[in-house]
């Protein structure tokens, strides 16, 4: 056997060991040998890789750590998307959803229940494939979350490789990172020495070390994880149970909580939640309540899901923090989509771990409700919930100077208190809302942001602190005027030289050339997202249309006092912006608004005038949805049109189009020079089209 050949054997055995003494360690809590003794392991590995560099395999223990520096994270959207849950915070809420479980499952025996502890950390998504690490995402919003695969290899207890062969091909396991009690302590500690800014608590210590730009100091950092479940599977079987999905994670060499319990009925939760509390203060990280979860996978199934939660789960929240304090007044913050929010300003309180000077009141008929006023007494609770909220007023505290009941439309005299803009409440909805998107301050920086990221405008080079020193410098007032920048402006910016100035407005100029599509999403409409974009741009094939639309629309809301809900109603469904496929009231009033403000048409106009542009397509007739319920993948060029533009029409058609192929995919369409989409394809037996087969499904 030669020196290589003796190598190469060493470091797979290498490789093995220590993996093997991770799961002891990390999933098992039973090391069979010693630090140092691990230490000597990893060191003879390391030795090994240096000298013969072609032996480093991706899921090895020494690659912890060894990427460059992020300039920036990129964003990763969830196969499945990650649902919040439904809080309980009460005994009868509880009762309440159990009440609900066997209603909606006709039984009136008895349920069984996951049960764990709701660690105060940071959900993220693993997804491996072939049992490999290959992707790790925040829950950002649910749908879209930061790609931190870099980051999260650093973290000990994730396993870079599945240990056993019977793990499905593709394997997407949802978890929490946190940082126990202890290692914050430490991290704070050191900080404090150096000099450095110390961490409030150990969530946003294991928030703030997670979003790292640079991988090193996130493996700096004590984070751990604990897996709490799965989220997309392809290929393969798993258990039809929750709790034994788990313990499947576990041989796979997954980190689970050896606390989980399958309890039966509301007494069962009942009592596991007790068990917890009177725990809580001894564990070793922190948690905010306990997570209930129907077991068997065919009842959740049948309960499904409702907004943005599962019917089959429920937090059983511990009692908040909670501290008294004055309002000083009630002010009105204008958020990024322009969502007006009542905050009472308060004099300052300690609660939750930090000084809270400010409170949010949640929206206007939640300050009526509980009657808050200037000059009130308010009992204030934060524990584990970022935002601080006003839960009540002391009525016997209430002075003889108290305000006035709250009306924020009077208050604000019916216009945004930033831009001037109108503002606006949908029909038995609680929020009131900016009109002037693309025009209002208080909107300004974020719809910059969205307008420039890479699924609209796609502006490279355009970062979040540029357009922080943009704004706050009033360089740009609005998204138009970026349009109008130099290379001269930009290279006096902080960390902007001349030739990343000239790269920049290269990038500016390229953008100017884009689609219809990409140009409605870029304008951050409330509501339009990509999908509803490619709708809108299928379905009316130009600006002009759309606008039309929009005025067509809001002439149609015109209140006529002989006609019924139910009439008008069937009306507005009749105009062409509800003819658009999943467009009802909602997004059609956003869009209708959006469009009427005359601040937002100047500022769309300011973009034409500068020159960006797209190519108006033939407008997509109202047809029914035959395509629904089939996926598309694209791939290669195609000559009659583009594939954003195929892709449009496909959405339009009721169709579903995704960027890999599995064996979920219906239909791959091949253009010119395919790529290695079409092997896969081929190797699946799914269903190849080429440019002529899909110009015939879609009917030309």
């Amino acid at each position: 056997m030669t020196a290589g050949a003796r190598a190469a054997r060493r470091a797979a055995e290498l490789r093995t060991e220590l993996q093997h003494h991770n799961f002891l360690y990390y999933v098992l809590d039973a090391p069979e040998i010693s630090d140092a003794a691990y230490d000597g392991l990893l060191r003879e590995l390391q030795r090994l890789e240096a000298a013969h560099p072609e032996l480093i395999t991706p899921d090895s223990p020494t690659q912890r750590v060894g990427a460059e520096p992020l300039k920036a994270f990129g964003t990763l959207r969830h196969s499945l998307p990650m649902l919040s849950l439904d809080n309980a915070f009460s005994e009868q809420e509880l009762a309440d959803f159990d009440r609900r479980v066997r209603e909606r499952l006709g039984t009136e025996g008895t349920v069984e229940y996951a049960a764990e502890p709701k660690l105060d950390g940071l959900a993220v998504s693993l997804r491996y494939e072939d049992g490999l690490l290959v992707q790790a995402a925040t829950r950002g919003d649910g749908t879209t979350g930061e790609d931190i695969t870099q980051n999260i290899r650093t973290i000990a207890s994730v396993p870079l490789r599945l240990r056993g062969l019977d793990f499905p091909p593709v394997l997407e396991v949802r978890g929490e990172v946190y940082m126990t009690r202890a290692g914050f302590q430490a991290l704070n500690a050191r900080a404090a020495e150096q000099g450095q800014k110390v961490f409030v608590n150990p969530r946003n210590a294991a928030a703030g070390s997670l979003r790292q730009l640079d991988p090193r100091v996130t493996a700096a950092r004590p984070l751990e994880i604990y897996c709490y479940g799965v989220g997309a599977v392809e290929g393969g079987a798993l258990p039809d149970r929750h709790s034994t999905i788990l313990e499947r994670l576990k041989d796979w060499g997954l980190r689970i909580y050896a606390g989980v319990e399958c309890v039966r009925g509301l007494e069962g939760c009942i009592d596991y939640y007790a068990r917890i509390e009177r725990q809580r203060d001894g564990l070793p990280f922190d948690i905010d309540g306990v997570v209930f979860k129907v077991d068997r996978l065919d009842q959740q199934r049948e309960l499904g899901f409702v907004a943005r939660a599962p019917r089959w789960a429920i937090a059983r929240k511990f009692p908040a923090q909670e501290e008294t304090t004055r309002v000083q007044a009630i002010g009105i913050q204008v958020g990024r989509t322009g969502k007006l929010t009542p905050v009472a300003k308060l004099e300052p309180v300690f609660v939750g771990g930090v000084t809270v000077t400010n409170a949010t009141l949640h929206n206007e008929d939640e300050v009526r409700r509980k009657d808050v006023r200037s000059g009130d007494t308010v009992i204030v609770r934060r524990a584990g919930d970022v935002i601080p909220e006003v839960v009540a007023v002391v009525p016997a505290l209430r002075p003889a100077s108290a305000g006035p009941p709250f009306d924020l439309y009077r208050q604000l005299g019916g216009q945004c208190p930033v831009c001037g803009s109108a503002i606006v409440r949908e029909e038995g909805e609680a929020d009131w809302f900016c009109t002037g998107g693309l025009f209002c301050p208080a909107q300004r920086k974020e719809a910059i942001i969205h307008f420039a990221s890479r699924r609209a405008l796609d502006i490279e080079g355009l970062g979040d602190k540029l357009v922080d020193q943009l704004v706050e410098r009033e360089l740009i007032r609005d998204v138009a005027d970026l349009y109008s920048l130099t290379a001269e402006q930009l290279a006096g910016l902080e960390r902007m030289g001349r030739k990343s100035a000239e790269k920049l407005v290269a990038a500016l100029e390229k953008s100017k050339q884009t689609t219809l599509e990409r140009f409605l999403y870029a304008l951050g409409i409330p509501e339009v997202g990509e999908a509803t974009a490619v709708a809108l741009a299928a379905r009316f094939g130009s600006l002009d249309a759309l606008i039309e639309g929009s005025i067509e629309y809001a002439k149609a809301q015109a209140v006529d006092a002989d006609e019924t809900a139910a009439a008008r109603a069937q009306r507005l469904k009749a105009t062409s912006l509800q003819q658009v496929p999943d467009i009802g009231p909602t997004v059609a009033d956003r869009i209708a608004q959006f469009f009427g403000e005359r601040h937002n048409r100047e500022v769309i106009d300011k973009l034409i005038r500068a020159g960006v542009h797209w190519l108006d397509v033939e407008a997509t007739p109202v047809v029914g949805q035959r395509l629904a319920g089939k996926t598309f993948v694209l791939t290669g060029s195609l000559e009659a049109m583009t594939r954003d533009q195929a892709k449009a029409r496909l959405l339009a058609l009721g169709a579903k189009v995704s960027g890999s192929v599995s064996k979920k995919t219906d239909y791959l369409v091949a253009g010119a020079e395919p790529g290695s989409k079409l092997a896969k394809a081929e190797q699946l037996g799914v269903r190849v089209l080429d440019e002529a087969g899909l110009l015939q499904l879609l009917g030309d």
